[in-house]
């Protein structure tokens, strides 16, 4: 594993990062990874996949749901669960990240997952939403096989814990190409103090999977880089975006939040590419939201619009989805797959 940004002496934005620089900071948030990485025949078949889980808490994900939002940036890509998601504004189960063809897999793991937790789904009660992303792994990951299976999607939301996330070329991060080196997992968070006495925390994890070399806006991090010149050839490829607060936010102003995402995007050098699927799904802790009430009312705290917090929480959304995406460069190792295939790490040195 490599170096977190910030271990090379560079530094992105001017908020300060929570103590771990990871989404975990956001109190209660957990992630968890499983890593495929073994040859499948002799004929060069390799799985350099897997999956990655984000749990908004530790509680049961049905009965107690959160907040939530998702914004799409380009639309060429396999989700599923957004549109109700957007629709509702809350959250109901794990967030899941994969390769593109395991997104079936994963949904069906995630879902047996869910209905073991909770015997009144599709009895007593409504079914449940399942939201699973996906970026295509296909250079390093022989996709067709699907090695991928539903099991892999609940030893993943078992391993799942509040410490610092493992971040590079692991869990569904393992196959994945950003700019041409290795990318995959990153994140970091951000800290804002309102009126010296309360504090809100902002949390970022990428799968990054896109850009090629020539986009990649590396000068400006390293003045003087000096990279390998076997980069991978260029794809318009995708990335997931998940960002974590526990401000307190109604679905439309967290809605508003996660659109900046796409600014720290910009910032590294993507300009969403035609056939990228750039997807960001955001989700609070502030308050958690009762699966069933018999209440006609329900009451909430939330944020002022024109509260000067609202311009911190943007930035701190821009600045933590940009240090995510250069964290999954620089934690990467260089990671050989499919028929010999060889994606080389990026040097921040």
């Amino acid at each position: 594993m490599g170096k977190k940004l910030r271990e090379h002496g560079i530094i992105v934005g001017k908020l300060r990062t929570g103590d771990k620089n990871c989404i975990t900071d956001v109190d209660g948030v957990q992630v968890g990874h499983i890593t495929l990485d073994y040859p499948l025949n002799e004929q060069g078949d390799y799985a350099c996949t897997g999956v990655t889980a984000i749990l908004p808490h530790s509680g049961n994900l049905f009965e107690q749901k959160v907040t939530a939002a998702s914004y799409v940036l380009n639309g060429f890509g396999k989700t599923t669960g957004l549109v109700q998601v957007n629709e509702l504004g809350i959250l109901e189960s794990p967030i899941m990240l994969t390769n593109t063809l395991s997104v079936p897999a994963v949904t069906q793991g995630t879902l047996q997952y869910m209905l073991e937790a909770n015997e009144a789904i599709g009895k007593t009660t409504g079914t449940i939403n399942i939201v699973v992303g996906e970026c295509n792994d296909s250079h390093l990951n022989s996709i067709r096989h699907c090695a991928v299976t539903p099991k892999h999607a609940i030893e993943a939301i078992h391993t799942a814990s509040t410490d610092t996330a493992a971040e590079g070329a692991v869990g569904a991060g393992k196959g994945m190409v950003c700019f041409g080196y290795k990318g995959g997992i990153g994140s970091a968070s951000r800290i804002i103090t309102v009126n010296e006495a309360i504090q809100y925390t902002v949390g970022c994890l990428v799968l990054s999977n896109f850009g090629s070399k020539d986009d990649f806006l590396a000068t400006h991090y390293i003045p003087k880089q000096q990279q390998a010149a076997n980069t991978v050839a260029p794809t318009d490829g995708s990335i997931i975006i998940v960002l974590a607060t526990n401000a307190p936010l109604s679905s439309r102003q967290l809605l508003r939040v996660i659109k900046r995402c796409g600014i720290g995007l910009g910032r590294t050098g993507s300009h969403f590419s035609h056939g990228s699927g750039d997807i960001v799904i955001g989700f609070t802790t502030a308050r958690t939201i009762a699966h069933k009430t018999d209440g006609l009312f329900e009451t909430r705290t939330q944020l002022r619009e024109d509260h000067p917090v609202m311009n911190h929480l943007f930035a701190a959304a821009a600045e933590a989805t940009e240090e995510a995406i250069l964290n999954s460069l620089s934690q990467a190792e260089t990671t050989s797959g499919r028929n010999g295939h060889v994606v080389h790490a990026y040097r921040f040195d």
